[in-house]
């Protein structure tokens, strides 16, 4: 217990004071003259409350979420992958790791502007009179974290906020500039010396309200992260939002808009003793965002390697390792300082801060998703101290989604091929990982739920025109012969919906519950991932109480089961004998019946579907076409076609063609009226044989039956062995094709 207490030292000043110190830092100095020079106070009021729109809600969140869990080291990573599962976790934790590791050049190049005054007046070029100064804070700013760790970094923080707050204050006690003709009007329409867009500005100005999350990459180091990120993280959001809203008014009322936008420095020409106080102020904010940065994004690293999550065999090990009681990340922080030396050796500042700002807005984004999918999903486990509203969540996922592609749309796009790029690459390197935790899983089931109540209160006798097939299937003949199966997945690909239930003849007990869940997941591997039919099973004493049992199960699509689907082995015959008996239970439900007759060929898909009619089960018929229509649907069956065959008396050819092709056409269905065929018989001619010689190559056939026809003819569903799979179909109603 004591080496815990020394290892978690810190309360929650430190996550107040790295959030606030990030917050107002190197755009406050550079950048927010150049806002309120173009779209003048208002208008960067107006960049304020949106910016504040995404950093509020996520620091509401944050504050959410971790008072539900222990949020151990590694900070927002830690809080998506324990919620989102490790490999989306992983995905969105290294970009987040790039951008605060590149978020520490960011700051070290803006501190550099401190000190331009004097920079300006080398000899040397611009770019390499600031890296005369940038690449030794760099390496400085390396070997003190790497030396002290994170101990003296947070106390370097308190003397460096101490400077920013004094600097700010003699901002606000500074005058106005001298300027001919400058008449301050604040709240004025007009916008200032340039014509540029709102976004445009915004994606300037975002990134000085990305701090806000900077302090929860302390997590692993703080004593109590269940008070301190919540309070820290929100007192920083809020009184960062005051600070920028009074420095915007400051501006407007202190020097014209030319000023304003042309000088990046022009708060040291307003303040008092501004020459030495506002660039002390400037260094002091950048440098202590880069310590914050540089503190946060090692821990953030070390957190993936913890979890393995590093694509990079044996990496994770090495960066994993930590020093001393608290487990200081040196070798993460050695690669933190690398990759940051390059950044500052490149310079160019505006393209990195444009992709860091999308990336912290994919972790916002996330982050208020989560806390949003838990509110939603009612998860009895999620139990947070302090609640958020989840409107608040969802507004502040909608609005970084958006923000992104109205601050670039191109930057955008790339974050997201970048995201989905290093995902896939996870997902490969991890592939026993799931891609997904309960939280989807609690939504989905919220969602579903409530779709199936509202569909039941609000259900209505469905137009026949806009039927569906929703079919229960009851086997016990699954590993032996999967057809039903498969002829389940080719109705429910696109239009339809399934339910296969594996049915166990036997008493229910512990023994016989447990080996349905070993069938369930046997169920899962030969179903495959494409297929889109729900699994179960059922322990009943006897065929016919199953029956009777699944004929009552809601559907699992929220509409009601409207077809029942048994099938026998054709060459067994005597395996037919349980369907008949219970075809009566059946259309006690009021179902449509099909019974497939399963044959040892293999199914020849391209040689398509033949659908035969006779002239006393037309109401049959139209249910035999809808269905063939919507197994074609299914890619196994692109090249397939659909025949239809009338048996009839040789005086009713002529007009039974022409009602077929008629409905054909009416009801847009792509049936060739080239495979439309009647075929006459006579008396004494057997149906069964005709069928046999047309349809001997058929890939699927399709013929009706009455409920009537079983009383006297027991050899309904046999007679076709010569056949490949046959599936015989009875409806409960006519089915209008239109």
């Amino acid at each position: 217990m004591v080496t815990e207490r020394k290892a978690r030292s810190f309360g929650t000043a430190p996550v107040f004071f790295t959030a606030i110190s990030t917050i107002l830092g190197a755009i406050l100095f550079l950048r927010f003259g150049f806002a309120v020079g173009t779209l003048g106070f208002l208008g960067t009021v107006g960049i304020i409350v949106v910016g504040h729109i995404v950093t509020i809600p996520t620091a509401l969140s944050i504050a959410e979420l971790a008072t539900n869990q222990r949020v151990e080291g590694g900070g927002e990573y830690f809080i998506i992958s324990r919620s989102f599962g490790l490999n989306i976790g992983a995905t969105i934790g290294i970009a987040l790791y790039f951008s605060q590791a590149i978020s520490v050049a960011f700051y070290i190049i803006a501190f550099t502007e401190a000190f331009s005054p004097i920079l300006d007046k080398m000899s040397f070029s611009p770019d390499w009179a600031r890296r005369i100064v940038s690449i030794p804070t760099t390496i400085g700013l390396a070997y003190l974290i790497l030396k002290k760790g994170a101990g003296i970094g947070v106390k370097t923080l308190y003397y460096v906020v101490a400077i920013l707050a004094i600097s700010l204050v003699l901002f606000f006690l500074g005058k106005a500039v001298v300027a001919d003709g400058f008449k301050p009007e604040p709240f004025s329409m007009n916008q200032g010396t340039l014509n540029v867009s709102f976004f445009t500005v915004f994606a300037i100005i975002f990134p000085a309200f990305t701090g806000m999350t900077a302090g929860v990459g302390l997590s692993g180091d703080l004593k109590d992260p269940s008070r301190s990120i919540p309070m820290g993280t929100t007192l920083a959001t809020v009184l960062g939002m005051i600070i920028y809203i009074f420095i915007a008014y400051k501006l407007s009322i202190s020097a014209p808009a030319d000023q304003l936008v042309g000088n990046q420095l022009i708060m040291s020409k307003i303040a008092l003793g501004g020459a030495i106080i506002i660039p002390l102020g400037l260094a002091a904010s950048t440098i202590s965002s880069a310590i914050g940065s540089i503190l946060v994004a090692p821990r953030t690293l070390q957190a993936l390697a913890l979890d393995n999550s590093i694509p990079l065999r044996g990496v994770n090990r090495i960066l994993a390792k930590g020093v001393g009681e608290a487990n200081e990340p040196r070798n993460a922080t050695l690669v933190t300082s690398i990759i940051a030396f390059i950044f500052v050796f490149i310079g160019g500042v505006d393209f990195v801060a444009q992709i860091i700002s999308m990336f912290f807005m994919v972790t916002y984004g996330s982050i208020c998703l989560i806390s949003f999918l838990y509110h939603f999903g009612a998860d009895p486990s999620y139990r947070p101290v302090f609640r958020s509203r989840w409107y608040f969540s969802l507004t502040g996922f909608i609005s970084c989604t958006w923000l992104m592609f109205k601050m670039q749309a191109f930057y955008a796009m790339l974050a997201f091929i970048v995201m989905i790029l290093l995902y896939i690459m996870i997902s490969y390197f991890h592939r026993d990982r799931g891609g997904m935790a309960s939280i989807f899983q609690a939504a989905i089931f919220q969602l579903s739920r409530n779709i199936q109540v509202y569909m039941q209160k609000k259900r209505k006798a469905v137009d026949s025109e806009h039927w569906r097939p929703s079919v229960i299937c009851v086997s016990s003949n699954t590993f032996n012969n999967d057809k039903s199966l498969q002829l389940l997945g080719w109705i429910s690909d696109r239009y339809g919906f399934g339910t296969y239930i594996h049915f166990i003849e036997d008493y229910f007990s512990n023994a016989s519950n447990e080996r349905a869940q070993a069938i369930i997941q046997k169920l899962l591997a030969i179903a495959g991932d494409d297929n889109k039919v729900f699994l179960d099973t059922l322990i009943s004493s006897s065929f016919t109480t199953a029956v009777a049992q699944i004929i009552q199960l809601p559907g699992v699509s929220g509409m009601a089961n409207n077809m029942i689907l048994f099938e026998f082995d054709k060459s067994k015959p005597d395996s037919v004998r349980p369907i008949m008996e219970n075809v009566a239970i059946a259309r006690a439900a009021k179902l449509d019946i099909a019974v497939l007759g399963t044959s040892s060929k293999n199914i020849h898909h391209k040689n398509g579907i033949h659908v035969w009619i006779r002239r006393f089960d037309q109401d049959n018929s139209n249910l035999m076409i809808l269905l063939s229509y919507i197994i074609l649907g299914h890619p196994a069956w692109r090249k397939g076609k659909i025949r239809i065959f009338e048996i009839t008396n040789r005086k009713y050819a002529d007009n039974s063609r022409e009602k077929l092709t008629d409905l054909i056409l009416s009801g847009r269905l792509p049936i060739s009226p080239k495979n439309i065929e009647i075929l006459p018989i006579e008396e004494t001619q057997s149906y069964k044989r005709l069928i046999c010689d047309y349809s001997k190559e058929a890939g699927l056939t399709m013929i009706g039956f009455l409920e009537e026809q079983l009383k006297f003819d027991r050899d309904t569903f046999l007679g076709f062995e010569e056949l490949g799979d046959v599936l015989f179909i009875n409806a409960s109603q006519l089915r209008e094709i239109g």
